[in-house]
């Protein structure tokens, strides 16, 4: 297999497991609401942190002991937060605004999307490590850009796959107690996720 192949395959893998962002994205793209920025700011932001770890800054943890334990903290704190945010939503049923194709403004998307990435630490776990390990097989620079290049397609595809192929599901969303199953999935995925970094 091709650097190419090998690095999509492994950007690929690793982001398909249902995530916080992923469950963030699958929202707003059944909501329809500032898709294309969302999707450019997750698949960006992994770009920037693949390349991070092809380069090899993976080492920085190796420098900061504590600091995988200190994103952890963060991240536990805020999927929680989120998480009761989508419970609530769930017990009081009030889903005009997506009923309706509104949403929160972009800015507030945004802002939430970057927490849902910068805040996780399985992105930089599978970004700076484990993308970043798997590329060290490669010595020469050519092989290495085109391994992180292929991790960074892998990303961009998925992202903007899941959010504008999420409106496929518009037809089963078109009911309040969808959108209240779909909060109460969201918000005990959020806190399983808390409790696996609190663990």
């Amino acid at each position: 297999m091709t650097p190419a192949l090998t690095g999509f395959a492994t950007g690929f893998s690793l982001i398909l497991a249902i995530g916080a962002q992923n469950a963030f994205v699958l929202r707003q793209g059944l909501a329809r609401a500032h898709v294309f920025w969302l999707c450019l700011l997750c698949a960006t932001s992994d770009a920037l942190l693949i390349m991070a770890g092809v380069l090899g800054f993976g080492a920085i943890v190796t420098l900061y002991p504590m600091l995988p334990q200190i994103m952890a903290w963060g991240g536990a704190a805020f999927l929680i937060v989120y998480g009761a945010l989508r419970f609530r939503a769930a017990w009081q049923g009030q889903y005009e605004m997506q009923l309706a194709g509104k949403s929160n403004g972009l800015w507030a998307t945004l802002a939430t999307g970057a927490a849902f990435t910068w805040l996780n630490p399985h992105v930089y776990l599978d970004t700076l490590g484990l993308v970043g390990a798997v590329s060290t097989q490669y010595t020469d620079i050519p092989a290495k850009t085109a391994f992180g290049i292929g991790a960074v397609t892998a990303s961009f595809v998925f992202f903007f796959g899941l959010g504008y192929g999420a409106r496929l599901l518009a037809p089963v969303m078109q009911s309040a107690r969808a959108w209240r199953v779909l909060d109460v999935l969201i918000g005990l995925v959020m806190w399983a996720l808390a409790a696996k970094l609190l663990s």
